[in-house]
């Protein structure tokens, strides 16, 4: 059990990215008090939690209604999963692209959902991870409260990390929070080779 609260909470790290979401919030908050940052915090992850909540509940339910086996579905996600990896990698990281997209939106106006709650910490990537690792057909409903609690802590950690977004820049950089992104994009790349392969298992044996 534990080793699975392990493997959830590296997967739900890695595309939830708490440290490269610290950059975007800097930006986001710019020329704001301390109260209006923690505000801003707060609201942004309230919002990514319900979110992914919503795709907890919702998602499967979906694959449902479409008939879309589980194993076809997370063959793709684990695509999509690569995919996002691969720009975390190569292309521009996170908080680059994340600050740019930001800079778009007029000065404080709905800063907290966009670009900072989605699709900096709700990202794509989280959203189809959240569905993946709740499976009704291999999850039993204690395994996804588990793995819901799970993500809910990564989510607290991610609010810790937003309101010491100061000190922490100031320590690692924008750099240093490039570097990590980048390391979190190889992480999420292997999580979704393996998803690929349990998808491809599953399917021929079914």
């Amino acid at each position: 059990m534990w080793e699975n609260i392990l493997k959830d909470f590296i997967y739900l790290w890695a595309v939830i990215d708490p440290v490269g979401s610290i950059p975007v919030f800097i930006a986001v908050t710019a020329g704001t008090s301390k109260v209006v940052q923690r505000k801003i915090a707060l609201r942004a992850v309230i919002t990514a939690g319900l979110v992914l909540i919503l795709f907890i509940v919702g998602g499967q339910l979906l694959l449902e209604q479409l008939e879309i086996p589980l194993s076809a579905f997370q063959i793709a996600g684990g695509l999509v999963l690569f995919l996002f990896a691969l720009t975390m990698i190569f292309g521009e990281s996170k908080p680059e692209a994340e600050i740019e997209e930001s800079n778009r939106v007029q000065a404080h106006q709905n800063k907290a959902v966009f670009p900072l709650a989605i699709p900096s910490i709700a990202s794509p990537g989280a959203m189809m991870a959240v569905v993946l690792i709740t499976d009704n057909h291999r999850f039993h409903v204690g395994e996804q409260l588990v793995a819901t609690v799970t993500m809910l802590v990564v989510l607290l950690i991610t609010f810790g990390f937003l309101l010491l977004a100061g000190p922490i820049q100031r320590a690692i950089g924008d750099a240093g929070a490039s570097v990590v992104s980048r390391i979190s994009g190889l992480i999420l790349a292997s999580v979704a080779v393996d998803s690929v392969l349990s998808g491809i298992k599953s399917y021929f044996e079914l």
